[in-house]
């Protein structure tokens, strides 16, 4: 077990999981839905910052921030405040049948803010499946066609719209067949792994060209495409991070045939990559934007922004009761204003920071077969050997199981990557203190 007396570091006071938190999972598996995928039994009580207390009172570094949910942090005081304030006003009124000024308000900062010029539309949802199942019913029908393209990996939701553009896991689309049609996957920029067998230096972006060069030629007419989904940087799927040709071409093929562009920023929005959108580090300008998790730290939230050309949809053709619920909108508020005014380039600067030292892993740790990420949305590859990139899913395991043991709560992404998403408040001792954990489960899962 460790122990520490410092607050803002992990403290392991009795076996994992402890007596409440074994019983409260034992209470869960008996009614809650089988479906819920739970890595290890951590059972929540509190949280502050990065660090989160479990029931036994043990405590843990938050590496996940609720699955890149609470940018700001566990119970931020000026979130809390904000939660406080507004909960003492209304609770709800549901903005798509009345007016409420703060629902105006986080509209037009979001119009702002997202990457490309012009005015912009907002519709606010409830989750990241929400705004990606409204970016694919806009771009139908402002488009007038009725077929998507989305990638290989990618997580977009699991609704049936969102999963029909999912292709990250088969559990996540077995047995749920037929899904929304029309939907077609290519592969995405994974250059670790690429599918055309290139490298960086040969690669003549394959990954996009394939649409001109085979699907618009024999099975997928370019002018029966309303979108392509892409997220910025792959998230399910490993945390993959493209290179800035993937975007430059991908973007031109869309122009030449009028196919929207719409981003998936519902993990690689609001700060992570150390700017508010992953798509600027790319000079992409997406036709749609789908925001959530990060959004309202915490609070349920998600908003679909697009030109304001494209959302002209008429009244009753898409809505929500609790979409733009009054309490989560001033969360989004605060959470906007934290990340301008320190927690960007909080992620940015620490972000780089951790790289700068898991950049060396590879040469360091054998099984370590890549290291990618922006910001703090980082990932690293376990591989069974370096020169064959055979994966190495159990040893993923094992690390994410030791990292849990030690008081670092982190999760896998794709079939044997590893993922780090903290909170953006995370510091420079709790970032080193992570690195240093990980590089002793890696050291140890290695040795069997």
């Amino acid at each position: 077990m460790s122990s520490t007396t410092r607050t803002d570091l992990p403290q392991i006071l009795t076996a994992l999981p402890g007596p409440r938190a074994r019983a409260i999972v034992e209470r869960d598996h008996a009614v809650m839905s089988p479906s819920y995928t739970r890595s290890y039994p951590f059972v929540i009580e509190r949280g502050e910052g990065a660090i989160v207390t479990d029931v036994d009172g043990n405590r843990f570094l938050d590496m996940n921030a609720g699955i890149a949910v609470v940018a700001t942090g566990h119970c931020h005081p000026r979130v809390v405040e904000a939660i406080r304030r507004q909960a003492e006003k209304f609770l709800h009124m549901s903005g798509t049948d009345f007016y409420y000024e703060n629902m105006v308000a986080l509209g037009e900062k979001l119009a702002a803010l997202v990457p490309g010029g012009g005015p912009r539309r907002v519709f606010l949802g409830n989750s990241g499946a929400e705004a990606v199942e409204c970016a694919l019913k806009l771009a139908r029908y402002a488009a007038r066609r009725d077929k998507s393209i989305a990638f290989l990996g990618a997580f977009h939701g699991r609704t049936m719209g969102a999963l029909s553009l999912t292709a990250s896991k088969s559990a996540q689309r077995e047995g749920f067949a037929p899904l929304f049609p029309g939907s077609c996957h290519i592969p995405y920029a994974y250059c670790y792994r690429c599918a055309y067998n290139r490298t960086p230096d040969t690669c003549n972006v394959e990954c996009v060209k394939v649409l001109e060069q085979e699907l618009f030629r024999t099975i997928l007419p370019p002018s029966e495409v309303a979108a392509v989904f892409v997220e910025p940087v792959q998230g399910e799927g490993g945390y993959v991070v493209p290179p800035q040709k993937f975007f430059d071409e991908l973007q031109a093929v869309c122009r030449r045939h009028g196919i929207l562009l719409v981003a998936d920023e519902v993990q690689s929005g609001m700060g992570r990559t150390g700017r508010m959108f992953a798509s600027e580090h790319f000079g992409l300008e997406p036709d749609i934007i789908a925001i959530a998790k990060g959004i309202a730290s915490g609070l349920p939230l998600g908003a679909t922004v697009a030109r304001a050309e494209l959302m002209t949809w008429k009244p009753g053709a898409h809505a929500s009761t609790f979409g733009g619920n009054p309490v989560a909108v001033e969360a989004a508020l605060a959470t906007i204003e934290l990340l301008e005014q320190e927690l960007i380039d909080n992620a940015a600067r620490t972000g780089a920071r951790m790289l700068e030292r898991m950049r060396e892993w590879p040469s360091r740790f054998r099984h370590v077969g890549d290291v990618r990420g922006l910001g703090l949305m980082i990932g690293f590859e376990l591989v069974k050997d370096q020169a064959t990139k055979e994966r190495a899913p159990e040893l993923r395991d094992r690390i994410v199981d030791l990292a849990f043991e030690k008081g670092i709560l982190i999760l896998g992404a794709g079939p044997n990557s590893i993922r780090l998403a903290p909170p953006l408040v995370l510091t420079a001792d709790q970032a080193d203190f992570a690195v240093e954990t990980l590089e002793a489960c890696i050291e140890e899962a290695s040795r069997g």
